[in-house]
């Protein structure tokens, strides 16, 4: 079944120096060998640098920053975590419109460690059920989110987890979501999960 299930499913990553390297390659694979083509979109363009926790790991090169990638031309987000990444992107107006633009047309979205700070910002997650980084719960409680503590949450077009330790949950989850959405629009139906 592996190797064709998202074939013609765009994805864009969006991520900024200092990502939690695994939760973007990771994910990545995971698309990919399903048949996803998979974008990667930084502020800035060259290259951005990935982190092992606290310590700096590899370069991947940037294919389009956030001024150049227009939503409509994706049919799914990923968002990796690491503090750094995710404090930073939160801060890029682009970034939160593009989430914002995902989510009022209910496209999909997995979201994974400290990224959705990128949701609380864009103010996204009222009266959303999601998890993340335990350290940044409260920010999601003080947002109208309902956080809960569990290796993988979907609800509607979200999928979330805590961490890499939740990676083996998380990548099948985040297949399982996007497959659905590219059933559902290669039926014709109104571009929205509701499930």
């Amino acid at each position: 079944m592996q190797g064709t299930r998202l074939n013609g499913l765009r994805v864009a990553i969006l991520v900024s120096n200092d990502f939690e390297q695994v939760e973007m390659t990771e994910p990545r694979k995971a698309l990919t060998q399903a048949g996803a083509q998979v974008t990667l979109i930084s502020p800035k363009s060259g290259q951005v640098r990935g982190m092992n926790h606290d310590e700096k790991a590899d370069s991947f090169n940037v294919d389009m920053t956030l001024d150049q990638a227009n939503p409509s031309n994706f049919d799914a987000v990923m968002l990796p975590g690491g503090a750094l990444n995710a404090d930073a992107l939160r801060m890029e107006p682009r970034a939160r419109t593009f989430v914002q633009e995902f989510d009022r047309t209910g496209r999909p979205m997995a979201i994974i460690c400290h990224a959705p700070w990128l949701l609380v910002s864009a103010g996204l997650v009222k009266g959303r059920t999601l998890t993340s980084y335990y350290t940044i719960q409260d920010d999601i409680r003080n947002a109208g989110g309902n956080w809960v503590d569990q290796e993988m949450v979907q609800d509607r077009n979200w999928v979330t987890s805590r961490s890499p330790q939740d990676l083996s949950v998380f990548n099948p989850s985040m297949v399982n979501l996007f497959a659905s959405y590219l059933e559902q629009k290669a039926q014709g139906r109104q571009s929205t999960i509701t499930a």
